[in-house]
């Protein structure tokens, strides 16, 4: 039945349509004719009034049958629009001549106020208790769950709606469970009721999930205790205080629902038929909600606009909003369309407000209410900070407006960042905002202006007074951690310098008793402690490659067990391997071959001798302490020593000594052999050296010492050379270096006004030119403009990886302190070192001296010569006997090393000897040379230069008996002792060594017959350095006569680098240098043979 209605009222509604257009058409026509008669005009006025009520007349019908159908409940579709395609458009279905007459009629208005709804055909004016009874109805007819909504609904409107019946499963019946049917829970044990200092007991998670009311009844959280939950339950937020004069403003009507589909719009054009007039207003879609109708908007918006685009697009016609009070054409529209279009929500914020009523805005509320006071509040603090920037026009897009408002919490405080993203015109307000100062143009903008300038200038001032205080602070905490460890540090330094004075009396006072106790001693059983510690200062010691392996290269010292009195006890810095100890007691257990010339005969050394390493050299490995410091901080190793000294005569004999020696010996109480460790220091620097030389009036070089600026440096170097003009190198010296590692050396022929000078005093001799020192004013003038250019460019260190650069160098020389000396003015150069022992008693002997071997440099020493050959004995006895004699009365004792030089003079050719170094300590050309007098039990008189060993004992051809053999013995002690020549070195260096272990060496020595002959009492012997590197080597080779020592030298050096060394792969060493220096020497040695008259072959030959 409602199928039939629908279809009868949508003819209905053509057909008045079609009326309308009819008499339009009509009224047209007529105004377009003109009848004339005799001249007169007939007048059809009367005939248009008669169309035009007719007109008005339908007009009213229509606006009836407009409303009757837009309050109807039943909106279903039209028949005729049901079954059209999706693509199809209304328009197809629309008669194209839809203009009617305009006639000037007053009609109701659609903006009336709506009543409220009707039932069926219920009359306009009610009773008030019929007005109830439908008011009942109507909320009835919106509960559809009201169990008389059915009956109302069929009743009204004749609808009968199916019963749905929600069909329940059946549970099956279950049998009841007797007993207790839930879980045991925990409650406070009794221990914890009767005892309440005890611990709470743990609560499990299950217990945890019962609430903190249930936990607390049971007993397991205390009933005092205070509970804090994280998070809390209760969220304090701010409330919103209103203004007392701000009034109540009611909120807009909400809309609810949605278009139904059978439903119906006006369009309605205001432009004559003369003239077409633009739209000045558009309406757009009315919302319905159960057939209500909503007045039409007042002003255009976003939708109204997309509606009226579409319409135009329909129908080609003007929109504008239905009103009954003016006379305009209108035509009635289905409102449901096939093509849907999107909406929008745009929110425009004009001088920072928002038209609470607008269209859009109230559509975008009713879109998002169920999260409306969240996107709400995110946008009233847009608009906040819109005011706050003076932005005139920004347009929210309400989809992105939602997102971002779900995303950031206004307790963050979003940026503009955050913000612009949901303006439709961001450009323009990123644009305006962005400007310096903007902030401060809004209505509020002074006032936040003053608000930030009191909070920078508070702000300034509180932070400088912050800082003054924090500064302030600091500075105490400075002051006070200064002093404390000031004070610290003067306790620790008061402490120190108590235990080193009382070490330093400790050691005078036990010097005092070896001295009076020396013969005895030297005289009876002792055991010698050797502590080869080279105590330099701390830099100087961490400047040193491998220091530790230094400090060990003078393992020779072992040696000195050849006196059947001495025990040694030797402090090693490094641990000595297996294989190494072996060949050590190997090698000293051959005193007795030695001595009897019969290699079986073996003894066992180990009561003799023990080798110790301190632990405290696992603790500190790259501290480069020196040996002493090693052995102060090891107490397991001083515990030993003192069980192995225990009620015998013992002494100690270290390297430079230092404090710690002096420490070292307090806690062993034993004396040592060597002088204070000040005047060890004072004396073993290049200037405390020329003191010695100068009191002890030997030959120096020309020079001078304790240099300390570098303006002196200058006028010394000026003046040596003026003075000295037949020297052509100097000589610059560090004080504190020591093996040839601070020298360097500057050659005066690269002066341009060297020659010029050097002609001059040609001229007019050396005798003049020393008296008239106006002749060398001139000649110092130019010298010293010239000399600091000559010396930054051609002066050069000798060492280069220590000094790469000749600033290096001055830079330590001018800090340490140093000397500037001549080089002897010759082309054959010896250098010599001589070894002197001052004993206890004051007794000064020399023990060991030779002639140094030069590799690489004229400056660095590998090696020596043992006897020296270079200088008369009785000259050289007579000079380092006065420097001893110097020594012993600045309180010098023990071992010390003096370093000269000879040469033969240029004019005079007479031989000149300079003493030119001193080291107060023991020397590594000592320690060789304590291996080579064991191995060959010989004797070194150094007054004579003679090495002497006992002559090879004859092979018995018969059986001799016991009075034979005395007297045999007795004649063969009686024969002269042979001759024989050492070369000594301890600095053999080669990387390939380390890719060798010591087994295969030695097999490597004896397949190529290097070894020493115990009955001819000649050969080679190696010292092995026990290193981390293992790339160092000693070796000793003992001959008839210097030329057969040089040459086995040189043959072992080379039979090693061949076995050693790989084709393609070259490691740094000194052996083919140290071969290169032996040839020239040999050299030498034949010239000055054949001089003689004896012929002997060249090196090559010979090899």
């Amino acid at each position: 039945m409602a199928k039939h209605a629908t279809k009868a009222h949508a003819d209905v509604g053509h057909i008045l349509v079609q009326v309308q257009e009819d008499l339009k058409e009509l009224k047209e026509n007529l105004s377009q004719i003109i009848i004339q008669t005799d001249g007169k005009t007939l007048d059809i006025q009367s005939l248009e009034t008669a169309i035009h009520r007719t007109e008005i007349g339908l007009k009213r019908q229509a606006a009836e049958y407009l409303n009757s159908i837009n309050r109807q409940v039943l909106t279903l579709p039209a028949v005729e629009y049901k079954d059209l395609p999706a693509g199809h458009s209304l328009a197809d279905t629309i008669p194209a001549n839809n203009k009617i007459i305009k006639k000037h009629a007053s009609y109701p208005s659609l903006r009336e106020k709506y009543q409220g709804p009707r039932l069926g055909n219920a009359p306009q004016h009610t009773s008030p208790g019929i007005q109830h009874k439908m008011a009942m109805d109507v909320k009835i007819l919106r509960d559809p769950t009201h169990p008389k909504n059915r009956c109302l609904i069929n009743e009204n409107y004749g609808l009968q709606f199916p019963i749905i019946r929600n069909a329940l499963p059946e549970i099956p019946s279950q049998k009841l469970a007797k007993g207790t049917t839930i879980s045991p829970i925990t409650v406070l044990p009794p221990a914890h009721r009767q005892d309440p200092s005890l611990l709470p007991p743990f609560v499990s998670e299950k217990d945890a999930k019962k609430g903190i009311l249930s936990l607390t009844e049971r007993g397991l959280i205390p009933q005092g205790s205070e509970l804090t939950l994280d998070p809390s339950p209760i969220q304090h937020k701010l409330a919103i205080m209103h203004d007392c004069q701000e009034k109540y403003k009611k909120p807009p009507p909400e809309i609810y629902g949605s278009y139904p589909q059978k439903s119906y719009y006006i369009v309605i054009s205001e432009s004559g038929p003369d003239e077409p007039k633009p739209p000045d207003r558009v309406v757009s879609k009315p919302p319905l909600n159960r057939g209500t109708v909503t007045p039409a908007p007042s002003v255009m918006t976003t939708s109204s606009m997309k509606d009226y685009n579409a319409a135009q697009r329909l129908l080609d016609k003007e929109i504008v909003p239905y009103d009954f009070h003016e006379p305009k054409e209108f035509q009635v529209v289905p409102l449901h369309q096939p093509q849907k279009f999107p909406r929008a929500y745009y929110v425009t914020i004009f001088n920072g407000r928002i038209d609470y009523t607008a269209p859009d805005f109230q559509a975008f509320k009713q879109r998002y209410q169920l999260y409306w006071k969240h996107i709400f509040t995110f946008l009233e603090y847009l608009v906040m900070k819109l005011r706050k920037y003076d932005v005139p026009v920004a347009i929210v897009e309400g989809e992105k407006l939602a997102k971002i408002s779900v995303i950031f919490d206004l307790d963050l405080q979003p940026t503009w960042e955050q913000l612009l993203p949901a303006l439709k015109n961001k450009d323009l307000v990123e644009d305006i905002v962005m400007r310096p100062g903007q902030q401060y143009k809004g209505p509020d903008g002074m006032e936040i202006a003053a608000t930030k300038i009191q909070a920078i200038w508070r702000q300034y001032r509180a932070r400088t007074k912050y800082l003054t205080s924090l500064r302030q602070k600091w500075a105490a905490g400075v002051i006070a951690i200064s002093w404390l460890m000031h004070a610290q540090r003067s306790r620790v330094k008061k402490t120190l310098k108590q235990s080193r004075q009382r070490h330093l009396e400790n050691f005078r006072s036990r010097a005092k008793h070896l001295a009076a106790n020396w013969n005895c001693i030297k005289a009876s059983r002792r055991t010698i402690i050797h502590i080869p510690s080279l105590g330099y200062a701390r830099w100087l010691r961490s400047t040193v490659l491998d220091i530790d392996t230094q400090q060990n290269l003078q393992m020779g010292r072992l040696c000195e067990i050849r006196d059947d009195n001495v025990d040694v006890i030797y402090i090693c810095p490094l641990w000595i391997g297996e294989d190494v100890t072996q060949y050590y007691m190997k090698l000293l257990g051959l005193q007795e071959s030695v001595r009897s010339g019969k290699p079986e005969e073996t003894v066992d050394m180990t009561n003799r001798l023990k080798v110790i390493t301190p632990e405290a050299t696992r603790h500190f490995p790259t501290h480069h302490l020196c040996l002493a410091t090693h052995l102060k901080y090891s107490p397991q190793a001083i515990k030993r020593i003192k069980n192995l000294i225990e009620g015998k005569p013992a002494y100690i004999v270290g390297g430079l000594l230092h404090q710690d020696d002096l420490a070292v010996a307090d806690m062993l109480n034993v004396p040592i052999l060597g002088p204070e460790p000040e005047v060890a220091h004072l004396y073993s620097t290049k200037s405390g050296s020329k003191r010695i030389f100068t009191s002890a009036s030997v030959p120096m070089p020309p020079g001078e010492y304790d240099i300390y600026r570098r303006q002196q440096m200058r006028e010394v170097l000026v003046r040596l050379i003026i003075e000295n003009l037949e020297i052509k190198r100097w000589l610059f010296k560090v004080d504190t270096e020591f093996g040839g590692r601070g020298t360097a050396y500057f050659d005066v022929t690269h002066l341009p006004c060297y020659h010029q000078t050097l002609t001059e005093f040609k001229k007019v001799g050396p005798t003049v030119w020393l008296k008239r020192k106006w002749m060398q004013e001139p000649a110092e003038i130019k010298m010293a403009k010239e000399l600091p250019g000559v010396l930054a460019e051609h002066a050069q260190p000798v060492n280069q990886e220590i000094f790469p650069t000749w600033e290096k160098f001055l830079k330590l020389f001018l800090c340490q302190g140093g000397v500037v000396e001549a080089y002897p003015p010759s082309d054959s150069v010896t250098n010599l070192t001589v070894d002197m022992l001052i004993e206890p008693t004051g007794k000064i002997s020399m023990v060991s001296c030779g002639d140094q071997i030069h590799s690489t440099s004229p400056l660095e020493c590998w090696g020596t010569t043992v006897p020296q050959c270079s200088v008369d004995p009785s000259n050289l006895h007579s000079m380092c006997i006065k420097i001893a004699e110097a020594c012993k009365c600045r309180g010098v004792i023990g071992f010390f090393s003096i370093d000269l030089v000879t040469f033969i003079h240029p004019h005079t050719m007479e031989q000149q000897v300079w003493a030119t170094d001193l080291d107060l300590a023991y020397s590594n050309q000592l320690a060789m040379t304590q291996l080579m007098l064991f191995i060959s039990h010989g004797n070194l008189a150094c007054k004579d230069n003679t090495f002497e060993v006992p002559p090879k004992l004859q092979e018995k051809k018969r059986r001799l008996r016991r009075h034979e053999v005395a007297k045999e013995v007795q004649k063969q002690t009686q024969l002269p002792f042979v001759k024989r020549y050492g070369v000594l070195s301890t600095q053999l260096k080669h990387g390939n060594l380390s890719m060798v272990h010591y087994s295969v060496l030695f097999k490597i020595f004896k397949a190529h017959g290097i070894g020493f002959d115990i009955k001819e009492r000649q050969g080679t012997v190696f010292i092995l350095h026990e290193g981390n590197k293992r790339d160092r080597l000693g070796m000793v080779t003992i001959g008839e006569d210097l030329q057969g020592a040089l040459l086995t030298f040189a043959r072992n050096l080379s039979v090693i680098h061949q076995e050693i060394t790989a084709p393609n792969v070259h490691w740094e060493n000194n052996f083919q240098a140290a071969i290169q220096d032996i040839e020239i020497i040999l050299g030498v040695t034949i010239v000055n043979k054949s001089q003689e008259g004896n012929s002997i072959l060249p090196l090559e030959l010979m090899i």
